[in-house]
């Protein structure tokens, strides 16, 4: 089964959905603000993206520029930021068992089909 992992506020996360409906298969939605990640959820999560972190940072938004542009950190360091700031987490993710798909465009989720 699929999961999305999605933001209501983004369009581009209600257009992964939508898309997904498209599909008429099941699906599971996590609003990802409601039942945020874990440390150990999202660096699988990014296991399966097959990505480094920082590649999941959405690096304009304000608490990316403020908190952390300009420094140096690891890869944990990264993933504790996303969790502690859910907001700079790239969406939709879209995610089967063994892969996922920043799913931007939607048409990406046909990759995991």
């Amino acid at each position: 089964m699929l999961t999305i992992y999605h933001n209501n506020r983004c369009s581009k996360s209600r257009e992964g959905v939508c898309f997904l409906e498209s599909l008429n298969q099941p699906f599971e939605i996590i609003n990802y603000f409601e039942t945020p990640f874990t440390i150990e959820s999202l660096t699988e999560v990014i296991g399966k993206l097959n990505c480094k972190p920082i590649e999941l940072v959405r690096t304009k938004e304000k608490e990316w520029i403020s908190n952390f542009k300009e420094k140096s950190m690891t890869d944990k360091e990264i993933i504790k930021a996303m969790v502690d700031f859910p907001r700079l987490i790239e969406r939709p993710i879209v995610m089967t068992n063994n892969k996922a798909v920043i799913a931007r465009p939607a048409e990406k989720i046909n990759t995991l089909l």
